[in-house]
């Protein structure tokens, strides 16, 4: 059924068959290997929104497609096979979706679902206009908005999903529609964080951020000096007053080969200041490399793509400790320092501040659940990486033992948090319950209006369903 199902579909558009050039192109495209492994029937790539909501149409009433399943793809940057593409069945690309513009006043980014973060930032800089986008910019547009969305603007206006002032999406039903603060806000509400679980979002309308050139680059230490570097990124993250212009990325790099720990640091200020004061703890350490400069944020975003292989993810929320920081540390270098794969196995263990006022643009009006009064937290992200694709059950068993163990230690000292990120969740997680049960009510009752037939929970089975949405 499902190549009579692509046949239907290329009524609608570019319709991608294997064996072709176009099709192994576009499956070559994928980031990790888990997902370019899955082989789809074909790629449907729509190159406007209508198109994009004729092939929802085809999907949802043509008999040839009745018992087909599909996926939503677009940068592919979550790892998890199935989370942006299908075996056997439809893959939606949409990276055709790319147009960019902005209002006559800058204020408003109109971005296509299917760019990259690259191609946003490029297009914005001479105007001296930002959004709060991803910070790789090889990430797309679609799939880190609609799971909440980390950005270095986020502690000046909110995760990624709040900066949007209107959605336009298609219905199960085929229909495009906008959702925003008074046409369908409740849809509004639910795509600030409820993933793919709604419809298809064709275009995101961002309110803009004044940019000119930032502070951007690496700061290297030695593990030895961990300590100290752990030292200054908590005070950081709980200071008081806290300064919207910075963050920063704390990442602690095992190679199972080597046995070699690198202590990474990525601190971007917003503003072109050479030397902010937020970061002088940490200019304190010693430094093995420091080439932090000031730069544009396309630049800065346009990071070396890494060759094709398997990824792996799994996160956390917690309290911010000096203790906590080193006892991590502790944790995971007793769990993994002894455990290789043939062609090696490299983990990157990372910190990332999630202070009140990154909390408090969005509180109320996304649905992550997350408030200031939940207080300064961190985000915590293991994320290995391997060539071996045998090895996957044995990797990811080894990230299972991770999060058990350092959520055990966070629970104990009283630091444990009910959040947990969904752009960088395991696939085993369940994000959308660390919302909270009244969050988890809403996405189910808006899915249950705006897709009354689950569409979108049964034959979209990637990414990650809402817990107990089996009301059909």
């Amino acid at each position: 059924m499902a190549a009579a199902c692509c046949a239907a579909l290329a009524a609608a558009g570019s319709v991608l068959l294997p064996n072709t050039s176009a099709y192994n192109q576009t499956q070559a495209s994928y980031w990790s290997l888990q997902e370019s492994s899955l082989s789809p029937s074909c790629f449907a790539q729509p190159q406007t929104a209508q198109q994009a909501a004729n092939l929802i149409t085809i999907l949802t009433s043509h008999q040839a497609c009745s018992t087909t399943d599909f996926a939503i793809k677009c940068q592919t940057h979550a790892p998890a096979a199935g989370f942006a593409n299908i075996a056997g069945g439809v893959t939606i690309d949409i990276t055709g979706l790319n147009s960019i513009s902005v209002s006559e006043d800058h204020s408003i980014a109109y971005v296509g679902a299917g760019n990259s973060w690259l191609d946003v930032y490029a297009y914005l800089d001479p105007y001296n206009k930002s959004v709060a986008g991803g910070r790789n910019g090889a990430v797309g547009v679609g799939g880190l908005t609609i799971g909440g969305g980390i950005s270095y603007f986020s502690p000046q206006v909110g995760w990624t999903c709040d900066t949007v002032q209107n959605f336009e999406v298609v219905l199960a039903s085929g229909e495009l529609v906008n959702a925003n603060a008074t046409s369908n806000p409740d849809l509004y509400r639910a795509l600030k964080g409820g993933k793919n679980n709604f419809g298809l979002v064709t275009r995101f309308d961002f309110a803009t951020v004044d940019i000119t050139r930032i502070l951007g680059g690496n700061l290297v230490n030695d593990i030895a000096d961990r300590a100290a570097v752990f030292a200054a990124f908590a005070d950081f993250t709980t200071a008081p007053d806290y300064d919207v212009h910075a963050s920063w990325v704390l990442s602690t790099i095992f190679n199972a080969t080597s046995k070699a720990w690198t202590l990474l640091n990525v601190p971007v200020y917003t503003l072109p200041d050479t030397r902010p004061l937020v970061y002088e703890q940490l200019y304190a350490v010693p430094n093995i490399s420091d080439n932090l400069a000031l730069t544009e944020l396309h630049v800065l975003a346009n990071q070396t793509a890494t060759p094709p292989l398997n990824w792996g993810m799994g996160t956390a929320t917690y309290g911010v400790s000096t203790a906590f920081l080193n006892e991590i540390f502790d944790i995971v270098n007793a769990t993994i320092y002894d455990f290789n794969l043939p062609g090696g196995v490299a983990w990157s263990i990372a910190f990332e501040p999630l202070p009140t006022v990154f909390l408090a643009p969005g509180a109320g009006k996304n649905v992550l659940g997350t408030t200031p009064a939940d207080g300064n937290q961190m985000i915590f992200l293991t994320s290995p990486f391997w060539t071996d694709s045998s090895a996957d059950a044995e990797v990811h068993a080894k990230t299972e033992e991770i999060l058990t163990k350092v959520n055990a230690a966070a629970e104990k000292a009283g630091l444990l948090r009910q959040f947990e990120y969904a752009n960088y969740a395991d696939y085993s997680q369940q994000p959308f319950e660390g919302y909270g049960q009244s969050n988890l009510e809403f996405l189910l009752q808006t899915s249950k209006q705006y897709d009354p037939n689950g569409m979108f929970q049964k034959r979209v089975p990637g990414g990650f369903k809402l817990p107990g949405g089996q009301w059909w």
